[in-house]
């Protein structure tokens, strides 16, 4: 793929997210890099055409660099299957996740920029952090995506994922009907969070409600007590796991056992 850095013009409105550090565990909280506008990316062109109309915004984890996705093989692997999509490695760290503006800088650094492009469908694909930040982004903005894809998602504190399995799962859980006191559409939360993928229990989700969900994840990974209640929601063909935890040999071989089962388009001939 060719590759392209890319700058956007920044945007106001900030969104306030959960505070990260503690909730995922991370170490060296402390040291997080700042987070600056505009949100930098880099767009790799697809190699098999000079038009693709089909952009896949790739988000990192916690504590990941963009260019991680190149040295892993998530690229190698796009174009080994033969996809005729462009790619946009954004470099949304924890520190946007942390003063609040992850959404908006995506928004108006990424995904406006990229319909301005002439983009007719935009997938996001995230790792850890990163598929609780796609996330976020189909619930606040419903619509605008055509498909997502979460890699070993964080979902939120296991309390309330213990509170969801002793409900009887997903299906069963009602949880909060009406917002925590205090809050509004604009500021999600966990149990927001988890409502909205309520919406996909016994339902095919389509473009214009809930985007088509696809979830990956290790059988050890620390957050799997979690993405085993997400799946229990999804159709059995779009829920992908592996041997193993939370780290890249894993994610690598869910990606490449994923990829051939995502509706993108593939390369002309």
């Amino acid at each position: 793929m060719r590759i392209f850095s890319t700058r956007h013009p920044p945007a106001g409105r900030h969104f306030p997210a959960l505070s990260l550090c503690a909730a995922l565990l991370v170490a060296g909280c402390g040291g997080l890099r700042t987070a600056k506008a505009p949100l930098e990316s880099t767009l790799e062109k697809s190699t098999c055409t000079s038009n693709a109309d089909t952009l896949l915004v790739l988000l990192p984890g916690a504590h990941s660099h963009p260019d991680e996705f190149t040295r892993e093989g998530f690229i190698t692997a796009l174009n080994d299957n033969r996809l005729a999509v462009d790619v946009m490695r954004v470099d949304a760290h924890l520190g946007y996740y942390n003063d609040k503006t992850i959404l908006d800088r995506l928004s108006a650094d990424v995904m406006a920029p990229a319909r301005s492009r002439g983009y007719k469908s935009i997938w996001i694909a995230g790792i850890s952090v990163g598929g609780f930040g796609g996330l976020l982004y189909a619930q606040t903005r419903p619509g605008e995506l055509a498909g997502l894809v979460a890699i070993a998602p964080y979902l939120g504190e296991r309390a309330l994922s213990l509170d969801i399995a002793n409900a009887g799962g997903l299906a069963r859980w009602t949880g909060p009907l009406g917002d925590p006191p205090g809050s509004d559409l604009r500021t999600p939360n966990e149990t927001q969070l988890w409502q909205w993928l309520r919406g996909y229990v016994g339902t095919t989700a389509t473009f214009g409600a809930r985007p088509p969900l696809y979830l990956g994840y290790g059988l050890d990974d620390r957050f799997a007590f979690s993405h085993r209640l997400l799946a229990a929601a999804l159709p059995a063909d779009r829920v992908f796991t592996t041997e193993g935890g939370h780290d890249w040999p894993e994610w690598m071989r869910l990606w490449r056992r994923m990829l051939p089962t995502l509706p993108l388009p593939g390369c002309p001939g």
